[in-house]
């Protein structure tokens, strides 16, 4: 795993970051929520149009308010359940930004489904197919449906937000962790082979533990208050999205 130093672009000018993702288009998965909230926030502070994709409709369109009334740049509210998405779907999105849009500058693959931590002989299959669906294979389907938007003459992001089970398995958190050591060989694989060929760079980041309610279903019991706030930690998304770094298929943490 990689430290990098985000910090020093957090401390830039709001007006300086604001450059790197003026006209800037980015889809943020899992945004009406915690990590994926802070950011499409951040994001739409700086200007960028920020593709909202969710499953949680109601929670998206109180975000676009919120955003529009803070005086932002406005979002575009994609209400997609990624347990729905299939190779026909996302083709269908991709041409459906392509038609609107014509590009994109970043993709955040965000969305996560816990699951039902347990031990892997007594697993729920149900639980399983979700979380594997949710966490590995939707990210795939997306990020190979829109890649073709990706390809810009210009530097362009896709970030994987992963978890310290995914790089160092750990018993009883079953599919969860399966899933996420699925999705960092995914990321290593996407790096490698668009390594050379294009100007999308591609990353993965742990997080740690941040206070969202993701985390108190994960660890019920623990006390959030010395954890940090989604808000504390944009900065390291901002970076990892504004394409001003050489980073390229890297496993990051906080």
């Amino acid at each position: 795993m990689t430290q990098f130093n985000w910090q020093a672009y957090q401390a830039q000018d709001s007006e300086v970051k604001a450059k790197h993702f003026e006209n800037k288009v980015i889809m943020v998965t899992g945004a009406a929520n915690g990590i994926g909230k802070a950011v499409t926030i951040a994001l739409a502070e700086q200007g960028a149009t920020v593709l909202m994709l969710d499953k949680k409709s109601r929670h998206l369109e109180k975000l676009f308010d919120e955003i529009i009334a803070r005086g932002y740049a406005e979002p575009i509210i994609i209400p997609v359940d990624l347990m729905e998405v299939t190779p026909e779907s996302a083709t269908e999105l991709a041409q459906a930004i392509f038609d609107d849009i014509g590009k994109l500058d970043g993709l955040l693959h965000n969305a996560a489904d816990l699951g039902s931590p347990s031990p892997l002989d007594q697993y729920d299959m149900n639980y399983w197919n979700s979380v594997m669906h949710t966490n590995l294979q939707a990210p795939y389907i997306l990020s190979r449906a829109l890649l073709p938007l990706l390809r810009q003459e210009h530097v362009t992001n896709m970030v994987f937000t992963s978890a310290d089970v995914g790089r160092e398995a750990a018993a009883y958190w079953g599919a969860y962790s399966i899933a996420y050591a699925g999705l960092e060989a995914q990321m290593t694989i996407w790096a490698e082979e668009l390594e050379n060929v294009s100007n999308i760079r591609v990353n993965s980041i742990d997080p740690g533990p941040v206070r969202t309610s993701f985390r108190r279903r994960s660890h019920p019991g623990e006390s959030q208050e010395n954890l940090a706030t989604p808000q504390s930690i944009v900065g390291a998304y901002l970076y990892l999205l504004s394409g001003q770094h050489e980073l390229h298929g890297s496993k990051l943490s906080i």
